[in-house]
């Protein structure tokens, strides 16, 4: 015959029971996180962006446009509209010539020439265009407010804010 459990010895044995009982799902708990953080990792895509920055004549002033005051914004704008066709026709030349640049290192036989003249036409041709482009800014720059030429000068092409898919 077994002796009867006292009280004391049926609370005690309950506790350990519920004590056991959040400690086996505590634990399962952690190792569902785990896992999640590891499937997570593992199996997920690379998350490598892809960022394009348009490079036109139209593109850049309106970066530049976006940081100022409206008012001066309007006035670079027009600044862009006034000088849009030759503005435009250098940028396009410029990218000519990287096509050329490109298509120089497919060539078979290579010729190291071609590609050097390539290049050195190119790079004239970019720097023609920054020419347009920094004439059209500075003929904008005159028009504007003093607070609007204090923005351009604090402007650097350096610190654009670039939106990811993210």
């Amino acid at each position: 015959m077994m002796p009867a459990a006292s009280p004391e010895v049926m609370r005690e044995e309950r506790r350990s029971k519920r004590f056991m009982l959040f400690s086996v799902a505590l634990n399962l708990f952690l190792i569902g996180v785990g896992a999640t953080i590891f499937a997570r990792s593992y199996f997920a895509p690379p998350s490598i962006t892809t960022v394009t920055i348009d490079r036109s004549a139209r593109a850049r002033i309106e970066r530049i446009a976006a940081t100022l005051p409206p008012a001066d914004a309007a006035i670079m704008r027009t600044a862009y509209r006034d000088n849009a066709a030759t503005l435009d026709a250098a940028r396009a030349e410029v990218d000519a010539g990287v096509a050329r640049i490109k298509t120089s290192f497919g060539a078979e036989p290579y010729d190291i020439e071609a590609t050097r003249a390539a290049t050195a036409d190119t790079r004239a041709k970019f720097m023609r265009f920054l020419a347009l482009v920094h004439d059209a800014i500075a003929q904008a720059a005159e028009k504007m407010s003093p607070e609007g030429r204090a923005r351009l000068a604090e402007y650097s092409s350096a610190r654009v804010t670039i939106k990811t898919d993210r």
